[in-house]
């Protein structure tokens, strides 16, 4: 898959495990995938409602289904039922995603996406690529928002067909947690999963809601994270390690696993990039937070049924591939899933006055002689010995 990319151009001090310390470094690439500021954009005011309404009823604690009683009459009038999936996520019946739903019902879905952070749309069959495109449509900006390789038979370019043998689509995706575009100054506001082929023998996708991960957390480590922000290894696109969900309302975690090349930290009137022990600590950290999920109640290993379609909010909950998705087919059965991922109406920023996007002299400033970068591809190896693929 063709992105934006990071040329070293001086020199990198090497340890025996990875690149230690960046020195200068430039960004090239013009490909589909590569980063531009996209225009400021004024809320709808069907966006500016439902945010004020989210933020209105957003909660600490596991996420509930909010407001619960509301949502279910609202939708029972247009025949739709919402029933939760424990601990978190949403079950859909009643609605074909062919069809183009009232603003009414479009609105509290996607509050409910944000709060809970995905709901299953259930008995839709197979929808065709063009259906799932219009599915995909109506949640964000309405516009699809597709970098992705385009495999051979995949129904059109916005479907990024995924699968456990290679003559059927790609394989090997997402086996740790992210956040879809982190890529992107805006990353994508949704991300649309649909099983085309449910194996046999298990091939989950796996979710952890990011506000009731945050709430987990003592609050030193609240505090310091707050003061994080990730820089992407491919593109140098910044984003807030901690942030206030822009429909909820709800104090969140953010951090991709696969695609960071450091993490600044705010430091009195500046900042400084992490050093290598310190990366580490942040990595395992976070992903030992994420991987207590299940076991906490804020993370699930959901099994597709056939006919689902998933709607995720993609800065609500993180994901990743089960293990068992990647298993050979002929162990696991034939697994195909057609991911689409939707344009945001708004751009992920940094906080305290950073660019959208990191300069060769912000990181040579905030480089205090043990600095950290690792530019380009996985970014920084917090573990060498697990298997990462974008």
């Amino acid at each position: 898959m063709a992105r934006a990319r990071l040329e070293l151009g001086w020199s990198v001090k090497v340890s025996s495990r990875r690149p230690r310390l960046l020195r200068s470094f430039g960004f090239s690439g013009t490909s589909a995938c590569a980063v531009a500021l996209s225009r400021s954009r004024t809320p709808t005011p069907r966006q500016s409602s439902r945010g004020a309404s989210a933020m209105a009823c957003a909660t600490n604690g596991t996420p509930g289904l909010v407001p619960a009683v509301a949502a279910a009459s609202a939708l029972a009038k247009h025949g739709i039922s919402i029933a939760p999936i424990e601990p978190l996520g949403a079950r859909v019946t009643g609605l074909d995603l062919r069809t183009t739903p009232p603003e009414e019902v479009l609105n509290i879905l996607e509050q409910e996406m944000a709060n809970r952070g995905f709901l299953v749309f259930g008995d839709q069959g197979v929808l065709s690529g063009d259906e799932q495109v219009h599915a995909s449509k109506l949640w964000g900006a309405r516009e699809m928002h597709s970098t992705h390789g385009v495999h051979p038979k995949a129904p059109n370019r916005h479907i990024f067909r995924l699968s456990n043998d290679p003559s059927v689509g790609i394989t090997g995706v997402g086996p740790q947690w992210h956040n879809d575009g982190s890529f992107e100054v805006a990353v994508f506001s949704h991300v649309g999963y649909h099983i085309i082929r449910v194996p046999e023998h298990g091939g989950d996708t796996q979710f952890v809601h990011q506000g009731a991960a945050f709430d987990s957390l003592p609050k030193e480590k609240q505090e310091y994270w707050s003061r994080l922000v990730s820089v992407n290894a491919t593109s140098g696109v910044l984003h807030p390690m901690v942030h206030d969900h822009p429909i909820s309302g709800r104090r969140s975690v953010y951090l991709h696993l696969g695609m960071t090349g450091g993490i600044l930290e705010k430091s009195g009137e500046g900042f400084r990039l992490l050093e290598e022990q310190e990366l580490l600590d942040v990595f395992r950290s976070y992903n030992a937070l994420l991987n207590a999920g299940s076991e906490k109640g804020y993370g699930i290993s959901y099994p597709y049924h056939e006919g689902d379609c998933i709607f995720i909010d993609n800065l609500a909950i993180a994901h990743r591939a089960a293990p068992e998705a990647h298993l050979d087919q002929r162990k696991q059965g034939l697994r195909i899933l057609h991911r689409t991922t939707v344009k945001s109406p708004r751009e992920f920023l940094p906080p305290f006055g950073l660019p959208a996007v990191a300069t060769q002299q912000l990181l040579e400033k905030a480089d205090r002689g043990q600095g950290v970068f690792v530019a380009g591809g996985l970014g920084f190896r917090w573990d060498p010995d697990i298997h990462m693929q974008n």
